[in-house]
């Protein structure tokens, strides 16, 4: 008998274990989970709101310490046909969008300068994680004293929020480029225009589509804090009203609105991800 094999009954019979072959063939032990549905994203999620719901309706959690859905959903619902919603929350979106905005670019400008040069990753770079190691929120008194209690005060500190994520996520992607594609660059004579275009900017693209993300969410979280400062319309602002008032389902109304809000930026990133991206073959596709 060999070790590859042996004849039994005028067959050739294999030595190789059946698990073996069965991981080998494609039908065999997969290795990493098919991708969910979008319905089998949501199971978490229901299965929370179910056990909120039949805890509100039996009594066990008090409408003064936390509406039922139900009852925040009916709210919301009011609140949108009146036209008391709609003013805040396009005063909530246009804070945000123009704080992530200069955040984003501004990130993105200074990863660029502080990954191809010596003086910017000299000057920039120590200065950003000196500043990723303060709370963004923390700077809300110098903050007040710099630019009032204006819009302009809410806006940058957006901007500051959004703008750490970014830069160091892009950042890290550009100084993860393979330093082969530099030196193919400069065999082929590149100018620093052309290949920054053609080499740096897609390389960077994956880290960059992640601390997008994070900033997408992070926009909306300070914005929670910030629309509590001096401010007559605004989510934040509706939410800071109810407390005084007990109003626990306007609560749970702006977190409803302000967890769609950042869901729906987080899938519309993901989605310009997947399009710019989709030249790469990862798990996640």
């Amino acid at each position: 008998m060999s070790a590859e094999g042996s004849t039994l009954g005028g067959r050739i019979t294999s030595s190789t274990p059946r698990t073996a072959q069965a991981s080998s063939r494609p039908g065999g032990t997969r290795l990493v989970p098919r991708r969910l549905t979008p319905l089998g994203r949501l199971l978490g999620p229901l299965v929370l709101l179910a056990l909120w719901e039949l805890a509100a309706q039996t009594g066990l959690l008090s409408p003064k310490l936390l509406a039922a859905p139900s009852t925040a959903l009916i709210t919301g619902y009011d609140m949108l046909a009146n036209g008391t919603l709609l003013p805040h929350w396009l005063a909530s979106a246009w804070r945000a969008w123009w704080g992530l905005g200069i955040g984003v670019a501004a990130a993105v400008l200074l990863a660029l300068a502080s990954g191809l040069t010596r003086i910017g990753e000299a000057s920039i770079d120590s200065l950003v994680q000196i500043k990723r190691a303060i709370p963004t929120l923390a700077l809300i008194p110098l903050a007040i004293l710099w630019l009032g209690i204006g819009e302009t005060m809410k806006i940058a500190l957006i901007a500051g929020s959004v703008f750490v994520p970014v830069y160091i996520n892009t950042h890290a992607a550009i100084k993860g480029i393979d330093i082969r594609h530099v030196e193919l660059a400069r065999t082929l004579g590149l100018g620093k225009a052309v290949f920054i275009r053609r080499i740096v900017l897609p390389g960077a693209l994956p880290g960059f589509f992640t601390g997008l993300r994070l900033s997408v969410t992070s926009c909306w979280a300070s914005l929670v804090v910030l629309e509590q400062i001096n401010t007559t319309q605004g989510i934040g602002y509706l939410m800071n009203r109810a407390r005084d008032y007990g109003q626990t389902e306007i609560i749970v109304v702006g977190l409803v609105i302000y967890m769609v809000l950042g869901l729906a930026s987080d899938a519309a990133v993901r989605a310009i991800e997947r399009s710019t991206l989709r030249y790469r073959k990862v798990i996640g596709s």
